[in-house]
């Protein structure tokens, strides 16, 4: 189902409404309080100078930026700590507007009245309503009012596209991209436009929005423009190298030449989010929510006919961008949409028979004279979805041998506790059977999560993985209990003395991801749950005064640490073993200066005074 049915009915108004803000100079934007069904829309107006597509002095062609973090927290790829790239122009018009406007003030007013939040926008303004709908997602939970707050809807119209695979990557793992509906015209060349690198053809952009330009004052009604045609041929062009060069990588093109032709020819960052409903010349509504689908279609769709005069062609494309208010009152119906994502519903062949379930897919890409190649797009990028879940399917189905594996460790911790030395101490020695039998189990689960490191590095599992709560929770466990038996390995082999310190140069990636989940989960600042590295702060610092180093050369790490490790108690993180008299760290501690030992602000943990308290207090 494409939306339900009462987003369906805001559609039309809210297409009216976004070619109305193009009309209205005095505010960036159009407040409408709707009734039935109730809700409180905001339209976007468009600008219609180059200038405000394309970041002037951009390091790439295409204009891109990472999108500013401090608004947009959650918009990047938590495990490899990569942050999303959007359209630099468009951010600094969308900050613009909420920094000018009374943006923030209309949509607390909004929340606060229960409605439906809806952003929506024709062209550029479509654009900025996605980075509104997205700030109000990342900032909803500050909001008065926010009880039974409904997820906001953006619906746009012939909106160029924003961000690249990481924005769309961050939104699918938020759960945030079924917020999103975009209709495309099938001959609208401006959706489609930031396929290019547009900073190469500024003036022909200028000239089309000129051209394009709804407002009878700004520009006459009758601007005559330049031939379209070399805009269009260039938009055409690097739309097919984008979707054979993705068409490549989703059928596993293993060719050495495809790594060096995309070293020397740039191709674009940006990707499609959320849905979109291709619109084909006829009224028929193709819908699709798989972005790989998305972007194939935005070439396939946007071919000529053969034999066609080309002039007339790209000049069709311009006036396609102006045809969204008459699809909208004319064509959008339940009946006229078609949904395509499964893989099973494509056909490679129109003359064999399909179940009655793929017959009106079958025939709409035969009314679309959609080609073989095409379909074969669509085919593969549906299989690599499915593949991605058979992913997850296999990483799930370890889950219970990961649990049995921490239990193993859990247990083995306890007895060395009852042993006296200490879990990491005890494991550093290596003296008994039971400490080879953990690092058996220390190896067999680094195998495990190395496998899922890998596979998200290489983004070959769901958007969503890295969001679902027993993974977070279960990495957390595997990151407290088993990355104190890795330091302990390392420094037990001296490998700090060839490699160096274990933060620095030898912290395994399985760590650091597991440690992101968790501060992403929390909305905790970066760095902030490095409990686990207890140990190697501990060895490091045990090198440092045993070479010689004087306590005021180490004494602000100290203290840090002690602040640290006052907090992991009290949140029950780190064990009370640490503390026990012949641990490393108690036997490094009492090598402090005694007036530093006796207003540390661990003191009385070392000491063993309110141990069992704090550590019954934080269960």
């Amino acid at each position: 189902m494409l939306c339900d049915d009462g987003r369906m009915a805001l559609i039309p108004l809210c297409c009216s409404l976004s070619m109305a803000a193009h009309l209205s100079p005095s505010s960036p934007f159009l407040r409408h309080d709707n009734s039935a069904p109730s809700a409180v829309i905001f339209a976007f107006r468009a600008s219609w100078s180059a200038d405000d597509w394309l970041l002037t002095g951009a390091r790439s062609p295409f204009g891109e930026r990472e999108i500013d973090s401090a608004l947009f927290p959650s918009i990047k790829s938590v495990g490899n700590d990569t942050t999303a790239a959007v359209n630099g122009a468009f951010l600094r018009s969308f900050k613009k507007v909420l920094d000018t406007s009374r943006l923030e003030a209309e949509v607390h007013a909004a929340v606060a009245e229960k409605k439906q939040i809806v952003f929506t926008g024709h062209s550029s303004g479509g654009s900025i309503a996605v980075l509104a709908a997205i700030w109000f997602l990342e900032q909803r939970l500050n909001f008065e009012g926010r009880g039974g707050q409904v997820d906001p809807f953006c619906v746009t119209f012939g909106s160029p596209l924003v961000g690249d695979g990481v924005f769309v990557h961050a939104l699918q793992r938020e759960n945030w991209a079924l917020c999103f509906l975009h209709f495309v015209m099938a001959a609208d060349i401006i959706p489609r436009c930031l396929l290019a690198p547009l900073s190469s053809f500024k003036d022909e952009l200028e000239a089309i929005l000129r051209f394009l330009c709804p407002k009878p004052l700004l520009f006459s009604p009758n601007t005559v423009m330049s031939s379209p045609v070399t805009f269009y041929r260039n938009v055409l062009g690097h739309a097919l190298s984008v979707s054979n060069h993705q068409a490549c990588l989703l059928m596993g093109c293993t060719n050495p030449l495809l790594e060096v032709l995309t070293g020397f020819v740039k191709l674009t960052p940006y990707r499609p989010l959320g849905a979109y409903v291709l619109c084909s010349r006829d009224g028929r509504l193709l819908c699709l929510r798989n972005s790989n689908s998305i972007l194939h279609m935005l070439f396939y769709l946007f071919q000529d006919v053969p034999g066609a005069d080309v002039e007339e062609v790209a000049r069709r494309t311009l006036e396609a961008h102006r045809l969204y208010e008459a699809m909208t009152r004319d064509h959008l119906n339940v009946q006229n949409i078609v949904s395509v994502d499964s893989s099973d519903s494509i056909p490679l062949s129109f003359t064999n028979g399909f179940d009655d379930k793929a017959q009106p897919v079958k025939a709409l890409l035969k009314d679309l004279d959609l080609s073989l190649e095409a379909r074969l797009c669509l085919r593969a990028a549906a299989e690599w979805e499915k593949q991605r879940l058979r992913n997850q399917a296999k990483i799930d189905d370890n889950y219970s041998k990961i649990k049995e594996a921490l239990s193993f460790l859990s247990d083995y911790r306890a007895t060395c506790e009852v042993r006296g030395l200490g879990y990491y101490d005890t494991f550093k020695l290596q003296k008994d059977v039971e400490d080879f039998n953990a690092n058996v189990k220390r190896l067999e689960l680094a195998g495990l999560w190395d496998e899922i490191v890998e596979m998200l590095s290489r983004y070959e599992l769901p958007d969503g993985f890295e969001g679902r709560q027993e993974w977070v929770k279960l990495g957390t466990q595997y990151r407290w209990l088993v990355e104190p038996l890795d330091i302990a390995n390392y420094y037990r082999h001296s490998k700090n003395e060839d490699t160096g310190p274990y933060m620095v140069k030898a912290r395994p990636r399985r760590y650091r991801y597991t440690q992101r989940w968790l501060e992403h989960a929390e909305r905790s600042p970066a760095g902030s749950c490095t409990e686990s590295c207890f140990w190697a702060s501990v060895e490091e610092l045990c090198i440092d005064t045993g070479d010689g180093k004087s306590f005021l050369e180490v004494r602000s790490r100290v203290v840090e640490l002690e602040r640290e490790v006052l907090r992991w108690v009290t949140k029950g993180s780190l064990g009370r073993d640490v503390f026990v008299s012949e641990s490393t760290f108690a036997r490094w501690w009492v090598t402090l200066p005694r007036q530093h030992r006796a207003d540390s602000c661990i003191a009385r943990f070392v000491n063993g005074e309110d141990m069992l308290e704090t550590m019954e207090s934080s269960t």
